[in-house]
């Protein structure tokens, strides 16, 4: 074969890539996003790509609403556990060039870690060290606005007990991708946000992904928001808390680049990718699958303050997707259903949202209380703030609740219905097809 008939198969290879790529609807994928926009619940953006070549994105609301700064292709999101896939591609880099070993015990690092003898590199990737996630502690909503030194940080994770045994299972922990943080940091002699820039970043030309600061080092970095009764602005977890478990900011740009390099084995070799992807107990290293009908991708999702973000990639069809937004009132898990369904051409109806009921403060006095249930460990306070009915569950944040017909109540953003019967002193709850009874104490 002469090169001109080479170059020939390759155009119509690229050529036919190109065609297959854009059969999708684009238009009902901004109708999508038009009525999540229109009807005020939620702002953000996305990016989908094939074959390393981005096919479409969109972006929508603001991301300064007191400025009224528009989203945009450049707008920066904190994307929160997302974070967790660049630093496990960080540590696996470590690995093969044999600064690291995915046996080395915890204790070559930290010896006053509980059972850290027992604990691996491997383990703390693939959340199975059995230490607790310092962040579901209800103290950690005390102090993740203030800055914290690695020290404080370790006193922290030393004061919990042990939730397991190292390696019985697989159990979410924000805790292990700090520590592997310091373990980066030790092993190199770099900061995290330098082993981000020089090793990831730089190299893939990504120039709006970096570690996050507190306060924020670029104006096009968005703020977030949660709902009630408007978008209000939504407090900042200082970023030397998350560390490499949650501080990193981006874009769905440049977070799909970097799947696609990841995949590519353009970071690391493919036999150390396909470590990675190997799940147990639903964990890889950095990274889960995602089931869509008969396809399987493979990423995280994030979510710190009011932002939420996933980045995923479809390896058989090379397609991936990746969404930040800083604002959510409607599910981002619907959201990216929306998206793939439109993408992959399965059936799906846009969403449709019931106009709120205006209620007085009067009316909304009549549900508050402490509502509780022997079948929940915790108990749920209702309380009117600001003309706005809130919800909130012992040491977590509080919500938004929206009335949407006779005592019916919701939280879109986490497919919350609540239904109120004040006259016998109890509620229904209703979440992911679960129904409970709450009694007002």
């Amino acid at each position: 074969m002469n090169v001109f008939r080479k170059l020939l198969v390759f155009s119509v290879l690229l050529t036919s890539l190109s065609l297959y790529a854009q059969e999708f609807d684009k238009s009902r994928m901004d109708s999508l996003f038009s009525i999540i926009e229109n009807n005020d619940r939620g702002m953000g953006s996305i990016s989908l790509f094939h074959h390393g070549e981005e096919i479409y994105s969109n972006s929508y609301g603001y991301a300064n609403v007191e400025q009224e700064v528009s989203s945009g292709e450049n707008t920066i999101y904190r994307i929160g556990s997302v974070s967790k896939t660049f630093t496990a591609t960080l540590i696996m880099m470590l690995v093969e060039k044999g600064e690291l070993s995915l046996f080395d015990p915890l204790s070559k690092f930290f010896p006053d870690i509980q059972q850290a003898e027992n604990i691996t590199i491997d383990d703390l990737l693939g959340h199975r060290s059995g230490l607790f996630n310092f962040t579901n502690s209800p103290d950690y909503l005390k102090y993740h606005t203030s800055f914290h030194s690695r020290e404080n940080l370790l006193e922290i994770i030393t004061g919990y007990p042990m939730v397991f045994d190292p390696g019985e299972k697989g159990e979410y922990s924000n805790t292990n991708y700090v520590l592997l943080t310091f373990i980066a940091e030790d092993v190199t002699g770099k900061s995290y946000a330098d082993l981000v820039a020089e090793l990831i970043a730089e190299p893939l030309g990504l120039q709006n992904t970096y570690v996050g600061q507190s306060p924020a080092s670029s104006q096009h970095e968005a703020r977030s928001y949660t709902r009630a009764g408007g978008w209000n602005l939504e407090a900042e977890t200082d970023m030397s808390i998350p560390l490499g478990a949650g501080a990193i900011v981006s874009t769905p740009h440049d977070m799909n680049v970097f799947l696609y390099n990841l995949f590519e084995g353009n970071l690391v070799s493919r036999a150390t990718l396909r470590q990675m992807m190997i799940t147990r107990d639903g964990y890889g290293m950095g990274m889960f699958q995602v089931p869509f009908y008969d396809k399987v991708g493979y990423g995280h999702t994030g979510g710190i303050d009011g932002f939420q973000a996933n980045a995923s990639l479809f390896p058989e069809e090379n397609f991936s997707v990746a969404f930040a937004s800083n604002a959510v009132g409607y599910p981002m898990n619907d959201i990216l259903i929306g998206v793939l369904s439109i993408y992959f051409g399965k059936g799906y109806d846009l969403p449709e949202f019931l106009p709120a009921v205006a209620l007085t403060p009067e009316e909304l006095e009549l549900y508050s209380g402490v509502y509780a249930s022997p079948e929940l460990p915790i108990k749920l306070t209702i309380f009117a703030e600001n003309n706005v009915l809130m919800a909130q569950g012992a040491g977590q944040p509080s919500f938004a609740l929206e009335a949407t017909g006779n005592h019916i109540f919701r939280a879109e953003q986490i497919q919350l219905e609540l239904e109120f019967k004040p006259e016998d002193n109890m509620l229904i709850l209703k979440q992911g097809g679960a129904v409970f009874e709450m009694d007002r104490e």
